[in-house]
This record gives C-alpha cells, structure tokens and sequence, in this order.
C-alpha cells in the first residue's frame, strides 16, 4: 500500500504542476522555483514533515522534499552555528542529492551522447 499511496500522491504532484504550467504563463523556472520554496514553507511551519511520513517517496521526491530538505538543514544549523548557519545549512543538508544529480547527469551524457535538438 506504501508504493501505492507514493504511486498517487507523486502523481498528484505532477498533474498539479502540469495544469499550472498548461493553464498559466509561468516558466518552467518559475514553477521549479515555486515548489521549492512551498516545501521550505511547508517545512517551516510543521506541514510538510508529516505529510512526507503519510505519503513516503512520492512526497519526498519532487522539488517539494528538496525544498523541506534545505530548510531542515537550515534549521539544524541555524542551531549549531548561529546567524552563519542560514547560509551554511542548506547547502550541508542537500549536498549529496546535489552531487548525485551531476554525478548520474555527467555519467548519462556519456553513455547517451546527448544532442541538440534542431
């Protein structure tokens, strides 16, 4: 039932995404941008955690969860190491997804060989 709800509310996600981009003229960018900062605001203010617990990957794999990651590494820091911490911890917390992206994007252009679409 675990992939199942994850199945469904990843695809929930999206389908919202997919409407805003159809029915609006927001950029890509701008929407990427958009989720990130709801999961930062729904990090903070103690939505989001328990939502992520309920609806396993397919909360915690959308820009939405990187979003709630950088604001628990913030916070974590903000703790340990004062005002610094602001600028210190998102960048702690999301580092290996980060690497983990360039890395696999990196290793996908190899085997791939990527070309412009004309």
């Amino acid at each position: 039932m675990d992939y199942v709800r994850a199945f469904v509310v990843g695809g929930a996600i999206c389908a919202v995404i997919q409407i805003l981009m159809d029915n609006t003229k927001l950029m890509p960018g701008r929407i990427m941008v958009l989720l990130v900062v709801s999961g930062t605001i729904l990090g903070a203010i103690g939505i989001y955690e328990p939502f992520a617990e309920w609806a396993g990957a397919g909360a915690t794999v959308p820009l939405l969860g990187f979003g709630n990651t950088l604001w628990k590494g913030v916070w974590k820091s903000l703790g340990e190491d004062g005002f610094l911490g602001i600028f210190k911890g998102g960048f702690t917390s999301s580092a290996v997804g980060i690497s983990g992206a360039l890395i696999f994007g990196y290793l996908g252009s190899i085997l791939f060989k990527p070309k412009m679409k004309s």
